[in-house]
């Protein structure tokens, strides 16, 4: 019975460990988006630059229809567009090999700026 205890009492700790792993690998970081920086020329001007290199070969209008979702900016949060742009999602790659952060948060930029056009 003294064995049973201990086994109980020594995997609780271990089980407790590897879910804060799995928390921290799934839960991406926080970035923070100002209206500022959605809104500053230079930047969404970096983020059109950014998507019309890698971007618009899925996402453009001329991808339609098949390579890839028709992006619908007026639904976006910006984590949300930056979360796919880093991490990627399904058929998407993650772009943060690609691309440096201040890039892939330009691409935020665009894509939730008014004048994004796809």
């Amino acid at each position: 019975m003294r064995t049973l205890v201990l086994a109980a009492a020594v995997l609780v700790p271990i089980t407790a460990a590897a879910d804060d792993q799995a928390a921290a690998v799934t839960t991406p970081p926080r970035v923070e988006f100002t209206k500022e920086f959605l809104e500053d020329p230079e930047v969404v001007a970096l983020g059109a630059e950014v998507w019309k290199r890698r971007c618009v070969f899925c996402h453009g209008r001329q991808a339609y229809p098949g390579k890839a979702p028709r992006l619908r900016p007026s639904r976006y949060e910006p984590q949300f567009v930056y979360n796919r742009v880093t991490f990627g999602f399904r058929g998407m790659p993650s772009f943060a090999h690609e691309f440096g952060e201040r890039e892939r948060r330009a691409v935020v930029a665009w894509v939730l700026s008014p004048d994004f056009a796809p």
